[in-house]
């Protein structure tokens, strides 16, 4: 059994995908932890008025799970409102990024799973 706390991690500060200001995350799980194609469980939390920056992603599907806060999810250039509850799907080739436009912080799950080489 492999259990991991997110409420006491260590966390890391930074900037993600160039988004403004910086966000506060911990990497719960890494593929060398996986025996399947998932690469990555994080859980992160966006600050008030910070993001994760607008980006494209190459052979990999990525999740987001909006587990509370509000905030704007831009993908292939289409803005929509997202909250808790929503769990956004980021296909292969697609851009996205989300910000917190908000006076409160946004939490959310983020997984990542590469896709099978095409030959």
């Amino acid at each position: 059994m492999i259990i991991r706390n997110y409420l006491n991690a260590e966390y890391k500060f930074g900037s993600s995908h160039k988004g403004k200001g910086e966000v506060k995350s911990v990497r719960l799980y890494d593929n060398k932890d996986f025996d399947t194609a998932l690469r990555f469980f994080y859980y992160t939390e966006i600050p008030p008025q910070a993001s994760i920056g607008y980006h494209t992603h190459g052979q990999d599907e990525e999740v987001y799970v909006i587990m509370e806060g509000r905030g704007r999810m831009t993908v292939n250039g289409e803005v929509r409102e997202v909250g808790p509850g929503d769990v956004l799907l980021n296909k292969p080739g697609w851009s996205h990024g989300l910000e917190n436009h908000t006076d409160a912080p946004l939490r959310l799950l983020v997984f990542e799973a590469a896709l099978p080489a095409v030959e």
